[in-house]
């Protein structure tokens, strides 16, 4: 049974812009990801929209796994801002997971 957390997407905001809610899914991201990340980023954007906070936390090592290169959000057609999205993942994680 997961919990789900309606607040999660505003933690994840914090002191950031997170705009995932503009993703359409349509995968291209996925598609260019030179480290071949199928679950970034579309599917982590999904899971903090939805309140699933656990699914976030399990994803850890995934989310830190991304470059930043920004291959990704240059070729979004939605015009995510996909680096500052994981960024804003990477501090929620600092805080709920490492608690730096």
């Amino acid at each position: 049974m997961a919990l789900l957390n309606p607040d999660l997407v505003d933690v994840v905001r914090q002191n950031n812009e997170f705009n995932a809610s503009a993703c359409m899914n349509c995968g291209v991201c996925s598609a260019v990801c030179p480290m071949g990340i199928e679950l970034l980023p579309r599917k982590l954007f999904r899971y903090v929209l939805l309140g699933m906070e656990d699914q976030v936390k399990v994803n850890t090592e995934t989310i830190y796994s991304c470059l930043l290169c920004k291959v990704c959000e240059v070729n979004c057609p939605a015009g995510v801002h996909i680096a500052e999205n994981v960024r804003s993942l990477r501090h929620f994680i600092n805080r709920q997971v490492f608690r730096l």
